[in-house]
């Protein structure tokens, strides 16, 4: 190819083109800058001197060269147009601006010459990374946000879904970015999304058609729509969700995508449901309330007015409120009392005031008050009312008092009648003790009469063999003197033989022998008798217990067997006595009462044997009781006899023979001790009576405690 002359017209003239492109742009002569425009001077930082006769290639970075030194050769040597070399110019000072190279052959006259020219990068390069460090903040920012966020784009392709949409969900990002599968996750079968309809643009009827009255606009995103509603497909059981879905625009304002976040809200709705639940079972239970207490209110009207008991309502002294009973108890029309100062109820004003006095305190803190007092009727008479109060509110005791009263002026004369009659009765009552005791006395008496005669008739058996001793034993001494009277004159005149011959004959009269042998005998025999007498004195004295009076400790075997030997002439006619005692620990009692319990059992049981028999006595210890017992081979008791053999004055025994006091007694002695009386007894076969008393006494008993049981005894616990 040939080119023109005029070469330097032709140079000055590339020179000019080069200086008018608006672009970075340089001229270039084998390899090196001929001249450069003004945009390259920038675009490189260096001058127009500075760059001219300098290599292109000194001006890239290394990675750059190899490029571009490919392309200019391609460009001179075959004249086609070489690709776009990207890279980059290194100013002076080091930096990098981004640059595309385009090379161009021009021919200036028979010289080839290489137009380049500059497409700085560096602004395109700044919006470009500028975008992707946004695209990838808003990434984060929806990824690493807590509310459940998915975006898709104007194809309906999923492109975002974050971390807490996929912990609610359950499906990962990696298997629904880039797809439109979206609905899996909240539908059995695919309809659109929220989303999907916003970025369609659809009306708000169509929305409403999927979601109904549970969609609405979003009053603070434009465009946006909000939704809650159960989705029963979603997790295991269903929840409640509110979501919301707003448009993505361009530039231009065109929709290019939407984003819709997600919100679990099933615990508020549980919880209003739940709030919603229990308002409703509350306004139920007022509802029902409030007719229980409309029935109440009425009922209690109707209870008021018909009620036998006067009741009256009062505030600040004058009565507001009063039934028929009230009226007509105090001799009134009802509505005359409707306004009436209370104080015209009392007999005086003294009584007004200390009747206010009582009550007054008590109703102002909110106390019943409990009364009786004279109150004045109609026509002036008094009565005797019973009166019940109490305030209508404890809280604000001033509002007024509700007053119950009752005319008891009857039972009032009634009452003084029976503390009239009670008087009389407790005056013919210590007369009937008096007489009681004096029987008592009788008893006692006669059962003294009784135990002094057979005592008597024990004392002298001994007391008549010793006085017959004694007469003996005189005779004897006389006759010992008389021979101590002849040893003494033969003594005097031992030479006589007439006073030798008179002792020796008084000797024979005396039977000095006889003496010898029969003396001690008397003696020892009447050492026996006053022996006999010396015992039966001290079980009198032992069962008498006269230097006992008190609460001792006693041994109750001891006071048996003191009582036995008393009354031994009432037994040992009539009955054996084998006796089983148990050692017994001391008793705390009344040793003398007891001996006498004794002596009515041992006297009772030798009168119920009718010929010969056999009397038990018995004693034993269980726990932190004592038993005595006594059983006879006697008659025996019917049942209707055992029921009352402790009732004063019932006995079994002929006229004359028995006051009935005995058993009645010893139950009131037991009964003294905090001990038990318990029979056994079958008609024709005997009786058996156990006598349980504590160790400790009465004082040490528990409250309602009981002696051990004795199997099918008929017993009277004291």
């Amino acid at each position: 190819m040939s080119c023109p002359d005029k070469k330097k017209s032709n140079a000055i003239v590339a020179r000019e083109v080069v200086q008018a492109v608006a672009m970075p742009a340089a001229l270039l002569g084998k390899g090196l800058i001929l001249t450069a425009n003004d945009a390259f001077c920038r675009l490189s930082s260096r001058s127009a001197s500075a760059l001219q006769g300098l290599s292109l290639l000194d001006l890239v970075d290394a990675t750059t060269r190899p490029h571009l030194q490919a392309a200019v050769l391609a460009c001179t040597e075959h004249g086609g147009a070489p690709p776009v070399v990207s890279g980059s110019i290194t100013t002076p000072d080091g930096g990098q601006r981004p640059v595309e190279i385009h090379a161009r052959r021009i021919c200036l006259g028979d010289l080839t010459k290489v137009v380049v020219t500059c497409v700085d990068l560096s602004d395109v390069m700044h919006v470009q990374g500028s975008l992707l460090g946004m695209t990838k903040m808003l990434s984060q920012i929806i990824d690493g946000a807590p509310v459940p966020s998915m975006v898709i784009d104007r194809h309906h392709r999923v492109t975002h879904w974050n971390t807490a949409c996929e912990r609610m969900t359950g499906i990962k990002r990696n298997e629904v970015l880039g797809t439109r599968d979206g609905w899996k996750a909240f539908y059995r079968e695919q309809r659109p999304l929220l989303a999907d309809m916003i970025v369609d643009g659809v009306d708000e009827a169509t929305m409403q058609s999927f979601y109904g009255v549970a969609m609405n606009r979003s009053a603070t995103i434009a465009g946006g729509v909000e939704v809650e509603a159960f989705f029963p497909g979603f997790g295991a059981s269903g929840k409640w969700l509110f979501f919301t879905a707003a448009p993505l625009y361009d530039a231009d304002g065109q929709v290019i995508g939407a984003i819709e976040t997600l919100q679990d809200v099933t615990a508020r709705r549980t919880s209003e449901e739940e709030v919603l639940r229990h308002r409703n079972e509350l306004e139920e239970i007022v509802r029902q309330r409030s007719a229980e207490l409309a029935d109440t209110a009425r009922e209690l009207k109707w209870f008021v007015a018909s009620s036998p008991i006067g009741v009256a309502y009062s505030s600040g002294g004058i009565i507001k409120r009063i039934n028929p009973a009230m009226a007509e108890m105090f001799g009134y029309a009802g509505p005359d009392m409707i306004g009436m100062p209370a104080r015209k109820l009392y007999l005086s004003d003294g009584d007004y005031a200390s009747f206010g006095r009582y009550a007054g305190p008590l109703l102002s803190q909110g106390e019943p008050i409990h009364s009786e007092m004279w109150m004045r009727h109609a026509d002036g008479h008094p009565i005797w009312v019973q009166i019940d109060a109490h305030v209508a509110d404890t809280k604000d005791t001033a509002r007024g008092t509700w007053w119950m009263m009752q005319d008891r002026s009857d039972i009032r004369d009634a009452q003084l009648q029976l503390q009239a009659r009670i008087t009389e009765l407790d005056a013919m009552n210590h007369q009937l003790e008096e007489a009681q005791n004096q029987l008592l006395q009788q008893d006692k008496m006669a059962s003294i009469g009784q135990l002094a005669a057979g005592v008597a008739h024990e004392i002298n058996n001994p007391i008549g063999f010793v006085s017959s001793n004694l007469n003996t034993l005189r005779q004897y001494v006389n006759s010992l003197f008389s021979l101590g009277e002849a040893c003494d004159a033969a003594l005097a005149a031992p030479a006589d033989a007439t006073l030798a011959s008179a002792l020796a004959q008084k000797r024979e009269e005396v039977e000095i022998d006889f003496l010898r042998e029969d003396l001690p005998q008397l003696l020892d025999e009447c050492a026996d008798g006053l022996g006999r007498v010396k015992k039966i004195v001290q079980d009198l004295k032992d069962f008498s217990r006269v230097d006992h009076s008190d609460w001792q400790e006693a041994d109750l075997n001891v006071g048996l067997e003191s009582t036995l030997n008393v009354v031994r002439h009432e037994v040992k006619y009539k009955a054996e006595v084998i006796k089983h005692l148990a050692p017994l620990p001391p008793v705390m009692c009344l040793a003398a009462q007891l001996n006498q319990v004794f002596m009515n059992l041992i006297v009772n049981a030798a009168h119920a044997i009718v010929d010969k028999g056999t009397i038990t006595l018995l004693s034993g210890v269980e726990q932190d009781w004592v038993w005595v017992q006594v059983e006879d081979t006697g008659s025996g008791m019917s049942a209707e006899v055992q029921r009352r053999i402790f009732e004063p004055f019932f006995t079994t025994k002929d006229v004359g023979k028995g006051t009935g006091l005995g058993m009645s007694l010893s139950f009131s002695i037991i009964q003294k001790h905090g001990g038990a009386i318990q029979v056994r007894s079958s008609v024709g076969q005997g009786t058996a009576i156990r006598i349980w008393l504590p160790v400790a006494g009465p004082q040490a008993l528990a409250k309602d405690a009981k002696p051990p049981v004795w199997e099918h005894e008929h017993e009277h616990t004291a």
